[in-house]
């Protein structure tokens, strides 16, 4: 049993840690190197989590995108087929666009995932790294902090199952209202994901709802400071203290070189393309994506190289769950399909032996 920071609730073990698998829904490649239909990419990730749940993985989460280069828009109605395929991994969004969305209907998606499932269905809401939803739905970008903020509160409001009186200025008020379907044990797990800011670490902690962090650049320690602000904040506010999650890309094939031929060409143009949007002057070079997968928060490897550096991290953290993201732009189907088994078969098990070691 090995514990990495004196002042957790929890000690960090094999039976502590949740593994999981998150897709951003990308395009994905067929075996001759050309590009799936967005509906054969969907069909692929339904596949993938099939896999991930015959072998044991404790959850899998689909994330929403509006742009060309991901299939998956409707995470939750992805996750419904993926209900009606499998029996017992868990299934959540990564992450739901709350502020463009509704949270009544929200609430109902999940409510219905959650009945197709037997009660299987987990909340990751965040504002989203991409901003087409806001225009697409009609939301204005002035009200982003806004949108989320009250948005967020409402959710809160709604997932004790009961009548709910609510006034905002994002929304219509509700007088009473109740939903339907209720959910299969009474309530919805709520994660939320957060990329770094203290704002958000604390909001969180205010809800009582568990703290995905995303973490996809640098050493994984330097979010230790936004952990421990989670835990005094549990604390001073009196709420019901979560685990604590953390989503980082990663990608695993049977040997480091092959993981790493793969993956490098489409780490760097999904990176670059983003980077061009943002305004950012560097471009991924070989040498940003070696360190990353030498110290940072990149999980790229063979199932050894992949296992010790979970593990390191679940241990430097101090964690309860730990998602992968398996796939990092237009990868090739197949290779992704082995991926998943190896990280339920392979990788899973060995960080299990790791942390009871």
């Amino acid at each position: 049993m090995a514990a990495a920071r004196p002042e957790l609730n929890w000690p960090v073990t094999d039976a502590t840690v949740e593994f999981g698998l998150d897709t951003f829904g990308d395009r994905l490649e067929d075996s001759a190197g050309g590009k799936l239909s967005y509906a054969a990419s969907i069909r692929a990730l339904v596949e993938h989590a099939v896999i991930a749940d015959e072998l044991g993985v404790d959850a899998y989460s689909v994330g929403e995108h509006h742009r060309p280069d991901f299939a998956v828009s409707s995470p939750e109605t992805v996750l419904a087929g993926i209900a009606t395929r499998t029996s017992r991994i868990k299934l959540g969004t990564g992450v739901t666009v709350l502020s463009s969305d509704d949270p009544v209907r929200a609430f109902e998606r999940f409510a219905t995932v959650d009945a197709l499932s037997g009660g299987r269905a987990q909340a990751v809401m965040g504002r989203g790294s991409f901003i087409e939803s806001f225009p697409l739905f009609g939301f204005d970008l002035a009200d982003y902090d806004l949108l989320f903020e009250e948005k967020l509160e409402l959710w809160s409001k709604l997932l004790p199952e009961t009548p709910v009186t609510w006034t905002g200025t994002t929304r219509a008020p509700l007088a009473n209202a109740d939903l339907y379907p209720k959910t299969e044990h009474g309530r919805l797990k709520t994660w939320v994901g957060v990329g770094g800011s203290p704002e958000s670490v604390v909001r969180t902690a205010r809800y009582g709802f568990g703290l995905m962090l995303a973490i996809i650049g640098g050493p994984p320690q330097r979010f230790i400071p936004y952990i421990d602000l989670y835990h005094r904040a549990i604390g001073q506010l009196g709420t019901t203290e979560q685990p604590i999650g953390v989503h980082s890309p990663g990608f695993v094939a049977d040997t480091d070189e092959e993981a790493k031929e793969l993956l490098f060409p489409r780490f760097k143009a999904t990176r670059d393309k983003i980077g061009k949007e943002r305004g950012w002057a560097h471009e991924v070079t070989r040498e940003d994506f070696e360190a990353e997968a030498q110290s940072g928060s990149l999980y790229v490897g063979s199932p050894e190289t992949v296992a010790r550096r979970i593990a390191a991290t679940a241990n430097t953290l101090g964690i309860g769950r730990f998602d992968m993201l398996y796939s990092s732009g237009s990868m090739p189907e197949g290779a992704l399909a082995h991926a998943v088994e190896l990280y339920g078969s392979k990788v899973v098990p060995m960080v299990k032996d790791i942390l009871a070691s």
